[in-house]
């Protein structure tokens, strides 16, 4: 009778113990949506409206943080999106959006001299400012900035410039750390395909869109089905990788 009780007990108390781990489990899993990530939508070239119905079907959440002016691109479209499209993130993350606006502003140029390239991207797109070319000269400090210009015109700190406009960027090599690795850009929009580069300090050649390409939202939209540098290549910085893009998508290479 003795050795009943025993066993009984011993397993009611591994039943329960069980039962703890299963719900602290589950509430751990909760709590920290522990592997429930998805897709973050594209919402380039998308109303704020649209963004939000679009979010909302992924599973995430939309903020307007920033606005540029690009002249040729509708007023209150979203231009750029953070995290980019694609990025794997966790169900209800906050997904940061610049809209174009509507009329032209001007923001203030930061001083960028002697800062490293990451600080000064960082800092261009703070002040709603994109980063256009950069071109290295032979420099003992590698990825640090040297000259800041607009449209061909040196821009000194201070100066108003359009917010949205392409800052070119005279960047510091060394001989010795001076290559990257070219990413794999087919699939991409435009405007990630550039910031793809950008992030392996190479710069954007010539782009060549197919015919079904014919306004500047059609640009924006198109997407990469091919580049003239393979992905994992070896390029040195400032090196130009050549685009072509399409709107359709059965050029897409099958993975």
């Amino acid at each position: 009778m003795r050795h009943k009780w025993i066993w009984t007990n011993v397993t009611a108390a591994a039943v329960l113990v069980t039962l703890l781990l299963v719900l602290a489990t589950l509430g751990l899993n909760l709590i920290t949506r522990h592997g429930k990530t998805v897709r973050t939508p594209d919402f380039t070239n998308l109303t704020v409206s649209q963004a939000k119905e679009l979010a909302r079907q992924g599973k995430v959440h939309v903020k307007v943080t920033d606005s540029v002016f690009v002249r040729r691109l509708p007023g209150g479209v979203v231009y750029r999106q953070l995290p980019l499209a694609g990025s794997k993130v966790k169900e209800g993350r906050s997904i940061f959006l610049t809209i174009n606006s509507v009329v032209p502003r001007k923001v203030v140029m930061p001083n960028l001299l002697g800062y490293s390239f990451t600080e000064s991207r960082a800092e261009l797109k703070n002040r709603g400012l994109n980063l256009g070319r950069l071109n290295y000269v032979r420099d003992i400090a590698t990825n640090t900035v040297l000259g800041q210009s607009c449209e061909g015109r040196e821009v000194k700190a201070g100066d108003l410039v359009v917010s949205g406009s392409l800052i070119d960027l005279k960047v510091g090599v060394s001989s010795e750390d001076n290559t990257t690795v070219v990413p794999k850009l087919i699939g991409m929009k435009f405007t990630g395909a550039v910031d793809a580069l950008h992030e392996k300090f190479l710069n954007v050649g010539r782009l060549r869109f197919d015919d079904n390409v014919r306004t500047y939202a059609d640009s924006t939209n198109a997407f990469v089905y091919k580049q003239d540098a393979a992905a994992g290549a070896s390029k040195n910085f400032g090196a130009a990788v050549n685009l072509y893009l399409t709107l359709d998508k059965a050029k897409l290479p099958e993975e």
